[in-house]
């Protein structure tokens, strides 16, 4: 490997593996600020103990490693051209060594490339800058789960529990406030947002995003938008809505405003939002040699710990689920339980979900446990290896769930941010449980499977499969059970009565 290649793979795997400073630093807040004994606790302290497990490995902190995003700035004369060769051999690299997991998907054919390279993927943005020593290459790396809600307004607009959003700062805060509501615990709360104000639909994305690089604990020069930040921060944290929707006082970590000119006849509000395992780095290498020479925001001493505890403290009041489930170990199970499954279980996600409605399953799921997830596999000597192996977000599968649960029996779905009403009445009908998995947890819930027995439909790709895993004590909580109760419904309706106590005008 070149010198240019090995720093973008230090870079790619830091970023995979190791949150900066500023991010810790607005986590270890948040385990302060949450009410003890909480499930909202509860998941600050799993997620606290994730982030230490995944630094202490070098293993992806959420098995989604998301869109690789480069900021790469050259001096003039620089050769682009083969400087995006050795990051597109570095992201293949970073891939082969399971510091990625593969995410790049034909649109047309659902083929996984296997090596995170294809049309658009990554996304690399170069500028040229007078400095003629050194190269600053920054890096994004966003899920899936906070990139479906991202949201963007065209204003003036009518917003639910808000009112009319007009052409003005308040009415940019008012679709600030939605954007963050709207979000619940799908995207993996607590979160952070990017924010543009005006731009075109693309620019304003582009823009929103690029608010992302700026450090959680810096000042907006503006003093328009940094009053508009620290109101955002305030008052989303007055929502209720809490780490992975739970409920609680920490649903936002940061707040990053920007502004961009716009079209006489357009007014677009675009918001980015990102979740808690907020994955961003930089580097400065040698123009010449590609070397290393420092790194941007980290700081020189080595990270602290996070967690105080074990993750999810056991209180003896766990219930422990060995798989295959009974109807009648399912129906005893209330909303607010807190389980612990033993015995094998399959992962499902959007391709299997739709293969199902579709064919026989590949494997019997009488009484089984169907995990939402995708995750990070290596194989060593013929043997699969699970390094990371958290939940992915369940509302994508709420087309097909009740129907996939009553055809084949399953008695148990594992995902995050809950689902709708559609499978909350499935659940019921057919005798099954939502449990809530701690989203971006992927090292602390790989640690829980013993052996992977198999795989099915391994032409869906690595995180599209079917896999058939045997796992021990691994966590998660009840929050739709099978008497027709949904503690996401429950905060969906709280939030919004909280949300529309903030639709009076505060910004004139």
């Amino acid at each position: 490997m070149s010198l240019f290649q090995d720093s973008i793979l230090e870079l790619i795997t830091e970023t995979s593996t190791n949150l900066p400073p500023d991010v810790r630093r607005a986590m270890a807040d948040g385990l302060q600020a949450e009410t003890p004994a909480t499930q909202a606790s509860q998941a600050l302290n799993v997620i606290a103990t994730n982030i230490d497990m995944a630094t202490e490995d070098e293993g992806p902190i959420c098995q989604d490693t998301g869109m690789p995003t480069f900021k790469i700035r050259t001096p003039v004369g620089t050769n682009q051209l083969a400087l995006r060769q050795d990051l597109l051999q570095a992201i293949a690299e970073a891939t082969r060594r399971g510091k990625l997991r593969p995410n790049s998907v034909d649109s047309l054919t659902g083929a996984n490339s296997g090596d995170n390279l294809g049309a658009g993927t990554p996304i690399v943005q170069f500028e040229q800058w007078e400095n003629e020593e050194e190269i600053e290459i920054k890096l994004i790396l966003k899920g899936g789960g906070c990139e479906n809600k991202n949201i963007q307004y065209s204003v003036p607009c009518e917003l639910p529990h808000l009112g009319r959003a007009d052409r003005t700062l308040d009415g940019v805060r008012k679709c600030i406030l939605h954007a963050v509501w709207q979000a619940q615990g799908q995207g993996c709360s607590a979160g952070a947002i990017g924010v543009c104000i005006g731009g075109d639909r693309t620019s304003g994305y582009t823009h929103a995003k690029e608010q992302l690089f700026r450090t959680l604990d810096d000042t907006n020069p503006n003093p328009q938008l940094a009053a508009l930040e620290d109101y955002v921060m305030k008052a989303g944290n007055t929502l209720g809505i809490g780490t992975m929707g739970f409920g609680g006082q920490v649903t936002l970590i940061g707040c990053k405003v920007g502004v961009l000119n716009r079209l006489p006849a357009c007014f677009f509000v675009s918001v980015a939002y990102d979740c808690w395992a907020f994955r961003r780095l930089g580097v400065i290498l040698d123009a010449g040699t590609g070397a290393l020479k420092r790194w941007l925001y980290r700081e020189d001493k080595p990270a602290a710990p996070m967690a105080a505890g074990e993750g999810f403290p056991r209180t003896g009041r766990e219930v422990r689920l060995q798989a295959p489930i009974s109807d009648e170990k399912v129906r005893g199970l209330k909303m607010g339980d807190v389980v612990l499954i033993n015995g094998e279980i399959y992962t499902g996600r959007d391709a299997v979900h739709a293969y199902l409605m579709k064919n026989d399953a590949p494997v019997k799921l009488q009484g089984s446990v169907l995990y939402h997830c995708g995750p990070v596999v290596l194989k060593d000597n013929g043997h699969y290896r699970i390094t990371a192996a958290g939940p992915t977000t369940s509302i994508r599968e709420e087309p097909y769930q009740a129907d996939i649960i009553e055809r084949f029996g399953i008695r148990a779905v594992m995902g995050k941010g809950g689902m709708g009403s559609r499978t909350l009445a499935g659940l019921k009908a057919s005798g099954a449980v939502y449990l809530n998995a701690i989203g971006g947890a992927a090292q602390y819930y790989s640690r829980c499977i013993e052996e992977v027995k198999g795989v099915h439909l391994l032409e869906f790709g690595i995180p599209e499969a079917m896999w058939h895993l045997r796992v021990k004590d691994l966590p998660a909580i009840v929050t739709m059970d099978s008497h027709g109760n949904s503690l996401h419904a429950d905060v969906h309706n709280a939030s919004s009565i909280l949300l529309s106590k903030l639709a009076e005008p505060v910004f004139t």
